[in-house]
């Protein structure tokens, strides 16, 4: 079964082949996915890494989190459900 996982402070340079490349030395990684910004079009500065198996995505974690990258130190940690969201007012432009 699969494991998704997240990865923080990733340098705006970096790009999905990287993580691909870096990730796919420990295991074999299913998908790879840069959040940009949905405005400016950006990278945000972390991303999503889905790893095809349980250990592979533990392996990662153990060997992974703190290393180098561009020259920023990763996190790598086991990604958090994303929580439901509720359509309509988001709080913005009333009083």
């Amino acid at each position: 079964m699969s494991k998704k996982l997240y990865i923080g402070n990733l340098s705006y340079r970096a790009t999905e082949e990287d993580l691909k490349n870096k990730f796919g030395e420990i295991g074999e990684c299913a998908s790879v996915k840069i959040i940009n910004d949905k405005f400016s079009g950006k990278p945000k500065g972390f991303a999503f890494v889905e790893m095809a198996t349980e250990e592979a995505a533990d392996e990662a974690i153990k060997k992974l989190n703190g290393t180098a990258m561009y020259g920023r130190g990763i996190v790598v940690n086991e990604a958090k459900p994303q929580r439901e969201r509720k359509p309509g007012f988001r709080g913005r432009g009333r009083y």
